[in-house]
């Protein structure tokens, strides 16, 4: 499996929150930890910012999806509202998450609590190569629910 290297710092005041990590040891997604200054409540409905208390360098040609983790969404209905969030190689600033709360009752975020996960990926640039159609496939124009 590759690995590539990524600065990552942790922003002042912070030092107590973990790094991204993985949990297991396949995993494809990294545990991002919340920065939270004591606790924040999302009730029912509510979106919140959540810090992460850390900052990354992807390399040029690299992006980080921050996602839900499926505990939180399952058990709470709370999920990252962008899914998939995106971290382009040229953002310098605090990874931030942003948590909606699509359940019944209001969940609380304490600091360090695992929050998200991220995914690093490397990414390609288009050039688009305009043309008058396009060939032709079995699928063809058939979109959404078009299998049944």
């Amino acid at each position: 499996m590759e690995k590539i290297e990524i600065p990552v710092t942790r922003l002042p005041g912070n030092e107590d929150i973990p790094l991204p990590r993985y949990i297991t040891g396949q995993a494809a997604g990294m545990d991002i930890f919340a920065a939270v200054r004591g606790e924040e409540t999302i009730f029912a409905g509510e979106r919140k910012v959540i810090p992460s208390g850390i900052a990354i360098a992807l390399p040029e040609g690299f992006e980080a999806e921050i996602r839900p983790r499926s505990g939180l969404a399952v058990r709470y209905g709370v999920t990252v509202i962008n899914s998939p969030g995106t971290i382009d190689a040229d953002y310098r600033g605090e990874i931030l998450i942003l948590l909606i709360n699509h359940g019944q009752e209001p969940f609380v975020v304490k600091r360090s609590d695992r929050i998200a996960q991220m995914v690093v990926h490397r990414v390609c640039r288009v050039a688009w190569s305009l043309c008058d159609g396009l060939d032709c496939t079995q699928r063809g124009v058939g979109g959404l629910g078009h299998t049944g």
